[in-house]
């Protein structure tokens, strides 16, 4: 389970949402066959769980025909930056998360170390023009 501002998502809920990143849109019978049918699920737990996250504001819908469309109402990295504020809040700052996260980047390939480091040069440029 992840947590998210005052939610807790689960699995189906995660697996919804990424769905939903990588499409950008879809209505309940297709979310149902890429994330209900291969998980045993029926279409009706797949329309609830989309009602429930669209209650949660982090989907959008509009109505076509006779069916809801929905697509995230927040991006995914917008999402993974609250997880994360919620994880660094409840280990009591950032170091503890930073170091963790510096242990994992050891196992990690020579591009995306230079990707990482890409956004951190980034960051600090920003936050001196700033």
């Amino acid at each position: 389970m992840l947590r998210f501002k005052d939610w807790t998502l689960g699995d189906l809920e995660m697996a919804v949402c990424n769905a939903l990143w990588d499409a950008g849109e879809a209505d309940v019978r297709t979310m149902h066959e890429q994330v209900g049918a291969p998980r045993g699920i029926a279409s009706n737990t797949v329309q609830s769980t989309l009602e429930r996250l669209y209650r949660k504001n982090l989907l959008r819908r509009r109505k076509v025909s006779h069916a809801f469309v929905y697509s995230p109402a927040i991006s995914r990295e917008v999402f993974a930056a609250g997880v994360l504020d919620s994880v660094a809040s409840a280990l009591g700052g950032a170091q503890p998360l930073l170091s963790a996260f510096a242990q994992h980047s050891a196992h990690v390939d020579v591009d995306t170390l230079d990707q990482l480091e890409a956004m951190v040069r980034e960051l600090r440029e920003r936050q001196r023009e700033g």
